[in-house]
């Protein structure tokens, strides 16, 4: 992507180096907020379904940030600056891609702020650690990020550049546009209703999508308004959203799939519905999710 030049938001709060820890999430969805996330407990999710120990959910970023530190502290701190900047921008924009798109539908967007962390953080829904993922809680209308998570997606899942790391901050901005509209709260109703957890994930699975979608629509916005995408941009995005589709995690975990336990959506849904937002950036397309049949998503 080209960015130099490019404003950073002023919606941005930097928790890295703080003694905030978690030793958990509290995943409510209720009347308190919900934590929703692009791909929760990514780190040591392979080892864990294959293991069964789930230390490495909790110790592996911790452990492979330690190692990176170790002799290299200079090049850490300039990369994750580096990553710290990008970060800004991309939430600048997605400011102002939405803020004009709810402007022209009779709407007033309000900034959702992004929290930078490390190792652990406590947020309106609860504490969380590095391997929770990037996350949106809407108790307190915030993004949280560890950076490292950029690199876990190129070195576990082998999902890297830089419009794929904005389309991860994209899809979080994705839930707040969800939290706006009224739409998360309505689900997540939906969700504590469900007589099953089945029943439950399909629900979330939608919510997922439509935060695809809607991260799809940013970026046709974004290239529309800044033309800043460059040749492969949209590939990294769309290669990401396979990588981290249910059917695709559980298939490199234990070498099965069920569709019971899907939370996030299909590989080739989370592509189809990104794919279509980054085509279209037409806003009613991403009703069909909330309406249509399973076969249909």
């Amino acid at each position: 992507m080209k960015l130099d030049g490019r404003r950073t938001s002023s919606n941005v709060e930097d928790r890295r180096g703080g003694s905030s820890s978690g030793s958990g999430m509290n995943f409510s969805s209720g009347k308190k907020g919900g934590c929703i996330g692009i791909i929760l407990l990514l780190v040591g999710f392979i080892y864990y379904a294959k293991t069964g120990d789930s230390s490495l959910l909790n110790s592996s970023l911790t452990s492979e940030q330690t190692t990176v530190q170790t002799g290299q502290t200079s090049q850490k701190s300039s990369k994750d600056n580096e990553l710290f900047t990008f970060a800004s921008r991309i939430l600048a924009s997605t400011e102002d891609i939405w803020s004009d798109i709810f402007k022209k539908n009779g709407l007033s967007y309000e900034k959702p702020s992004m929290v930078i962390f490390e190792d652990g953080v406590n947020t309106g829904c609860g504490s969380a650690t590095s391997a929770t993922g990037p996350f949106y809680c809407s108790a307190d209308q915030k993004l949280y990020l560890d950076l490292s998570f950029f690199q876990t997606m190129k070195s576990q899942l082998g999902a890297s550049g830089d419009f794929a790391q904005a389309y991860v901050i994209a899809h979080e901005v994705g839930h707040h546009v969800e939290y706006l509209t009224g739409v998360l709260s309505k689900l997540h109703n939906q969700m504590n209703q469900a007589r099953s957890e089945a029943e439950a994930n399909r629900i979330s699975v939608r919510i997922e999508l439509l935060a695809d979608f809607y991260a799809g629509v940013w970026g046709f916005y974004e290239q529309k308004t800044f033309k800043s995408l460059e040749d492969g941009d949209l590939e990294e995005a769309i290669n990401c959203a396979m990588k981290i589709g249910d059917d695709y995690l559980q298939k490199q975990a234990r070498g099965t799939v069920n569709a019971r336990e899907f939370t996030h959506g299909t590989s080739k849904q989370r592509m189809k519905w990104l794919k279509l937002g980054l085509t279209t950036g037409d806003l009613s397309k991403g009703n069909v999710i909330l309406t249509c049949s399973e076969s249909e998503l």
